[in-house]
């Protein structure tokens, strides 16, 4: 079966996420098309098909559109590995569950991703929320303080996700001090209000603290 996925005016990651949740609920022997409206999106569709080692291939349909096609495995347990199309051999690899980590915690002291221009920074950091919701492995901490306590409050266009991670099971913990200094503490629309100390605890508790 051939499923269509019409990813064209679409920021990183989505393309990716999009194309990642069909092959996770396709059938053995599907083709994934994933139509994306720029060269990097192809570059990342690929690559994407690299690191699960299936076979892939593009085309360009005209200016701004380009086919990517994925290959799920023929069979349960079987992937295909290749760096130029789906006509080279095939290998049965051993399907491993994730590696069992300790307690991860990401920090968002920003409502914005990097340093520049801030309408990308605030482009940046709703992908990375963005593409949490769809990692293998979730955090099991979100802290949000300084500017980052704004998006977890009403109007954040990252409001939905976060609230998607939380109903995975993501613990979500805004800064009270932050909201009241923002005036945004009745705002708060997802998760629950933190004090310092417990964000410095899950810090110096946690495995692994990703700061984006």
């Amino acid at each position: 079966m051939i499923h269509y996925i019409d990813a064209r005016g679409k920021q990183c990651p989505i393309p990716v996420v999009e194309t990642k949740k069909v092959l996770a609920h396709g059938a053995p022997g599907d083709i994934i098309e994933t139509a994306v409206d720029n060269e990097i999106a192809v570059q990342n569709l690929e690559k994407m098909a690299v690191q699960k080692k299936l076979a892939y291939e593009h085309r360009t349909e005209g200016e701004r559109h380009y086919i990517v096609r994925i290959f799920a495995p023929g069979k349960e347990g079987e992937t295909q590995e290749t760096s130029s199309g789906p006509d080279t051999g095939r290998e049965n690899v051993c399907r491993c569950n994730p590696v069992e980590t300790g307690k991860t915690v990401v920090v968002l002291s920003s409502d914005k991703m990097g340093e520049g221009d801030s309408a990308l920074g605030a482009v940046l950091m709703k992908g990375f929320i963005y593409a949490l919701t769809s990692q293998e492995v979730l955090p099991d901490t979100i802290l949000l303080y300084n500017n980052g306590a704004k998006l977890s409050t009403e109007g954040s266009d990252s409001l939905e996700d976060l609230k998607l991670l939380e109903s995975q099971g993501v613990e979500i913990l805004t800064c009270g001090t932050c909201l009241n200094y923002y005036g945004l503490t009745e705002k708060l629309a997802v998760g629950a209000v933190t004090n310092m100390y417990d964000i410095c605890a899950k810090m110096m508790n946690a495995e692994k603290v990703v700061k984006p």
